[in-house]
């Protein structure tokens, strides 16, 4: 009686254990993969599991979170023959459990040396100018490939960063002064365009004002031409109003006529350059009556024209 019942007691603590062994826990953002007599069956999702114990175990536990590589540093030539040296970061999630125990070997290793070669491949088809001013597109460039080389590894590659690009010493200082060279080319240039565009102002100035002056002018010439012929009209009129009344024998308008003409040239007599002294009646009755005797002779004259 005491044999059989350790004997049951094995069986039971051997039930115990065996059961024990067939319970799998899957802890949240992992995954197990199984295997029978070392032929991959199916994946345990997170949660409590059984399988058959000794015929089944558990080969794989795949971390099922995003994860992050750092891409050591390394030196690369690009295009033009510069010398830089890249790092960067690698962000990465694992799609199917299976592919990534199964597929490749060493998946971070794997995924790591990848993405170091194929930094080297796209950057160095770039020049230096287009990796120091294009570092989005060359994350988007590396983003795709490097994603697509590893679907077949149940992996889905979300971003991939370019820390850090630091170029030669050497190239950094001879950049340095291309640049220095650059703005004072481009400073050159604006004031070249500043002093260009004030020419042309003041150009535009003289022409404006030579024009003005010159309708100025036109406008003075019309105007005294216009004048000078009102008063030719004026003057021809009052002749012919003189003349006419000389015709009906008005001595009155003979002894004006006279008079206007006597005053003109005594004026112009007075302003030439080359009198210094004039011998003139400076009388008023004297003038007048020199006036008068012009106009008796007129009226002599017309008296013995109606005679």
């Amino acid at each position: 009686m005491d044999g059989f019942s350790s004997f049951v007691l094995i069986i039971v603590v051997l039930m115990v254990v065996v059961i024990m062994m067939g319970v799998k826990a899957v802890q949240q953002g992992r995954e197990y993969t199984v295997e029978r007599f070392g032929r991959y069956t199916r994946t345990l999702s997170p949660g409590l599991h059984l399988i058959v114990p000794v015929i089944d175990r558990i080969g794989s536990k795949i971390n099922m979170m995003e994860q992050v590589l750092d891409v050591p540093s390394q030196e690369i030539i690009t295009k033009d023959n510069a010398t830089v040296r890249v790092d960067g970061v690698v962000f990465f999630q694992v799609i199917e459990a299976a592919k990534a125990a199964y597929e490749v070997s060493g998946l971070d290793n794997a995924i790591l040396n990848l993405t170091m070669t194929n930094i080297r491949t796209v950057m160095g088809s770039m020049d230096l100018d287009e990796l120091l001013s294009k570092r989005d597109d060359i994350n988007a460039r590396l983003l795709n490939v490097v994603d697509d080389a590893t679907t077949p590894w149940g992996v889905k590659v979300t971003r991939i960063e370019i820390k850090d690009l630091e170029p030669d010493q050497g190239l950094v200082e001879a950049m340095s002064r291309q640049l220095k060279a650059d703005r004072t080319k481009r400073a050159s240039i604006l004031e070249a365009e500043g002093h260009r565009q004030s020419e042309i102002l003041r150009a535009e100035g003289e022409k404006q004002a030579a024009v003005l002056e010159a309708e100025g002018r036109l406008e003075a010439a019309m105007r005294d031409a216009e004048a000078r012929e009102r008063l030719a009209e004026a003057e021809a009129k009052a002749t012919m109003m003189v003349s006419e009344a000389i015709a009906k024998g008005d001595v009155q308008a003979v002894n004006y006529f006279v008079a206007q003409k006597y005053v003109e040239a005594l004026k112009d007599m007075a302003s030439a350059d080359n009198h210094k002294v004039i011998m003139m009646p400076l009388e008023a009755s004297n003038v007048i009556g020199s006036v008068a005797g012009i106009a008796e002779l007129a009226k002599e004259a017309f008296n013995k024209k109606g005679a």
